[in-house]
């Protein structure tokens, strides 16, 4: 009979004849799998998001006339970390320029009558885009170490269950005083189980994982790139070099 029960049933069969630490490990073992997924299926469109907004953002950018006319139009593009450094670099550039960062009716008429600024102040802008860059860069790693705890630590979950459950196991064997496959085949069964589950948890992780770091790497060097690039075009629009 347990031939068949295995053959059309393995999981459920091993899960059955688990014990009840096993089964609670299965049990973590599955939220933390559900919980690994959001965190992928989130960071996916987040970066997805990310990515495209960025690219029509740097293809504007790159169009204007001067650095500061995206600002000036207040043109908004939401998930864009190259933008979040832009804004925050252009308020602080406006701040020195025309006294507000605050874009209103006046301020197209204030940034025309402004004169350049000293390279000293042109400093604390380089400093407001350098935060704002690690700041991004910190949003986009966000939760990324959960992720790579499911990938690390779901497989030595799995692992610890089919420990446990082997032991009791060859402890029932011990206390019985016989052994025999039909007698021990449940026990193990249900102690493998765990490390299967650990695993199933932990490979479509690794993957996301893998893929996510890729991704972010990519995305916090096109940032790096277009904050060297915003602060040579403040540099050449807005200072004196005096």
């Amino acid at each position: 009979m347990i031939y068949p029960m295995f053959a059309s049933g393995g999981l459920l069969y091993a899960f059955e004849h688990s014990t009840l630490e096993g089964k609670l490990v299965i049990i973590a073992l599955g939220m933390g799998s559900i919980f690994s997924w959001s965190i992928m299926i989130a960071k996916f469109i987040q970066i997805r998001r990310a990515s495209t907004q960025m690219a029509l953002f740097l293809k504007k950018f790159r169009q204007s006339s001067k650095p500061l006319a995206l600002f000036l139009k207040n043109e908004r593009f939401i998930g864009a970390p190259a933008y979040e450094v832009y804004r925050a670099g252009s308020q602080e550039l406006a701040r020195h320029l025309t006294g507000s960062s605050e874009v209103d009716e006046t301020f197209s008429i204030r940034l025309q009558d402004s004169t350049k600024i000293p390279l000293t102040a042109m400093n604390s802008v380089r400093s407001t885009i350098e935060r704002q860059v690690g700041e991004q860069g910190l949003l986009l790693e966000d939760q990324m170490v959960l992720l790579a705890t499911a990938v690390s630590g779901a497989p030595f979950l799995g692992l610890l269950g089919t420990v446990w459950g082997v032991m009791d196991t060859f402890s029932g064997i011990a206390i019985a005083g016989k052994a025999s496959l039909a007698a021990m085949a449940p026990g193990v069964s249900g102690a493998l189980i765990t490390t299967v589950t650990g695993l199933l948890v932990a490979i479509p992780a690794m993957f996301g994982y893998n893929y996510l770091v890729n991704a972010v790497r990519h995305l916090t060097i096109e940032v790096d790139n277009f904050a060297s690039e915003l602060m040579a075009a403040f540099e050449h629009f807005y200072s004196n070099h005096k």
